[in-house]
């Protein structure tokens, strides 16, 4: 079958016996003797389900499942009907079967479980074996204690509108390798598991592997790779091979490990190919591809472009820094402590990060609310949603606005956004004066045509590289990028984020022939986090 069967949804039906005969068959008899006060006929409760009740519906609701018995076990939910249809599917689709379940010590209402079952399918069988939890709640409306329904009571991968499904898989597996031959692998990278996956989806069948059969979690977004849990039958992987570094990887890995919510992509300015990729999130998401979130003074970079190709001012042109600076009734302003300098150049202001400089100067003819999303689309090839990375990915957005939105873009806020993949190639395109589109597939594989830009004049791409080297060694970039050598620059950058206490860190860097960019929520000024997880990547890629 392929993808375009009906599949098992999440939440199937485990048969379950939790310590041989025990769990199930006392349940069994209290729900015969009507013992406990969540049963039907049970007198109304009110307040958090006791110690007792917890017991008794979740061994009630273990009992049913364990028979397949999918009402009734879907009675003992807060969801009937959705718990039902996701029980009933579970056995036929995902070819689940001898499913034991072995509780943990509650905490309060939450009980933790061991899975252990088999997994059959056209004579080949695995065993499989995880955990999860369930969370005993009062039902609104009828105050029997119930099993708080949701997908991760089956299994802890699962969310909403995700399926379960054994079958021959949708595509071949692979063995992706990095540029120079090495295996890329989900156990040593971690933040590479759903690339791989998705890698696989897209490539398997050009790869050469033949598919195997295997338990996978098949996600309500059609987009997004299955994601395998299982194997029973192995295939033939087929060798990828991406522009990937296994060093630089590694360093990446480590690096954003130090953050939470944090994102680094590295990139080689000189041909697009992306080095390595790495998040450090709860919810794994590949936010360094796929965020959309306002980059802060990053975007100085492509506002100090813009100034620059407009004749607005010049490196060592006049750029002043006042301490506030008011466009069309709202006031900008500066970090804390920041000195103002009114005869400040544009590599002054650039280097010490200054608000107030750029939001004055892109009040300055011939500058109009399109010019920054020109000098965006057309010098950087930002945001005309044509990238062809060889994954899903996000090129960036910078709308052509009027109104104060207009001056917060100019310093990376407002409604412009960015990830770490757009902002390293931000930086790859400043130093070289070329825009080469990222990719982490060769175009080759697939025949993708890459994006194309004009790029940028030499003299303007010679002065934001010059800029970004004081930044690193005179600027707000000077205490993370101490201590490597060679041809380094750098920006760094901070964005307010609605309803966060402490700013969001991005950094952005080069060293030689690798540039790279990452963002680390509510992680403070840029170099308090960005900028440590950049210098640690570039120091890698050298």
């Amino acid at each position: 079958m392929g993808k375009g069967v009906k599949a098992a949804v999440i939440g199937g039906v485990f048969a379950v016996m939790v310590g041989g005969a025990g769990y199930g068959g006392y349940n069994i008899v209290n729900a015969l003797n009507g013992a406990g006060g969540s049963g039907p006929g049970s007198e109304r409760q009110s307040g958090p389900p006791s110690s007792a009740e917890v017991e008794e519906t979740t061994g009630r609701f273990f009992a049913a499942w364990e028979k397949g018995q999918a009402a009734t076990a879907a009675s003992y939910t807060n969801n009937a009907d959705e718990a039902g249809r996701l029980l009933g599917g579970y056995a036929e689709e995902a070819h689940i079967t001898d499913v034991r379940i072995t509780p943990g010590a509650a905490s309060g209402t939450t009980v933790p479980y061991t899975v252990k079952a088999t997994v059959a399918h056209d004579g080949k069988s695995r065993p499989l074996t995880y955990r999860s939890k369930l969370t005993v709640v009062r039902g609104v409306t009828t105050g029997r204690a119930l099993v708080d329904w949701r997908p991760s009571v089956v299994h802890p991968r699962l969310r909403d509108g995700d399926t379960l499904v054994t079958e021959g898989s949708a595509s071949p597996p692979i063995e992706a390798v990095d540029r120079d031959g090495t295996v890329l692998t989900k156990e040593k990278y971690p933040s590479l598991g759903p690339i791989l996956d998705t890698l696989r989806a897209r490539y398997g069948d050009r790869a050469g592997g033949t598919p195997g059969v295997e338990l996978v979690v098949r996600h309500a977004d059609e987009a997004t790779a299955d994601t395998p849990l299982l194997t029973l039958v192995e295939g033939r992987p087929g060798k990828l091979r991406t522009t990937l570094g296994a060093k630089v990887q590694a360093a990446a890995e480590k690096a954003v490990g130090r953050f939470a919510e944090s994102s680094v992509v590295a990139v080689k300015p000189s041909t697009g190919e992306v080095l390595a990729v790495a998040n450090q999130r709860a919810d794994g998401f590949n936010a360094a591809f796929l965020g959309r979130v306002a980059p802060g003074s990053t975007m100085k970079i492509i506002t100090a472009a813009m100034l620059i190709d407009n004749g607005v001012t010049s490196m060592n042109g006049a750029a002043p820094c006042p301490d506030t600076a008011v466009w069309q009734g709202q006031t900008f302003r500066n970090l804390t402590g920041m000195r103002p300098d009114e005869g400040a150049t544009l590599a002054d202001s650039f280097l010490r990060s200054c608000n107030t400089a750029f939001v004055k100067l892109v009040d300055e003819e011939p500058l109009t609310d399109a010019s920054l999303t020109r000098e965006a689309q057309e010098r950087f090839g930002l945001g005309r949603d044509d990238w062809r990375t060889g994954i899903d990915s996000f090129d960036g957005s910078v709308p052509a606005v009027g109104g104060p939105d207009r001056a917060a873009g100019a310093i990376g806020q407002g409604q412009v956004q960015m990830n770490p993949l757009t902002m390293a190639s931000v930086t790859a395109t400043a130093i070289t004066g070329a825009f080469r589109q990222p990719h982490l597939v060769p175009p080759g594989l697939d025949g993708r045509e890459p994006a194309t830009a004009k790029g940028l004049p030499a003299a303007t791409a010679a002065q934001l590289k010059q800029m970004m080297r004081l930044t690193a060694t005179r600027g707000t970039a000077q205490e993370a990028m101490a201590g490597l050598d060679g041809d380094i620059g750098a920006k760094t950058g901070s964005a307010e984020v609605d309803g966060k206490a402490t700013s969001d860190s991005w950094f952005t860097g080069f060293r030689d022939d690798v540039a790279a960019a990452a963002m680390a929520e509510q992680g403070g000024h840029g170099g308090d986090a960005a900028g440590p997880i950049v210098a640690a990547v570039l120091r890698a890629g050298g």
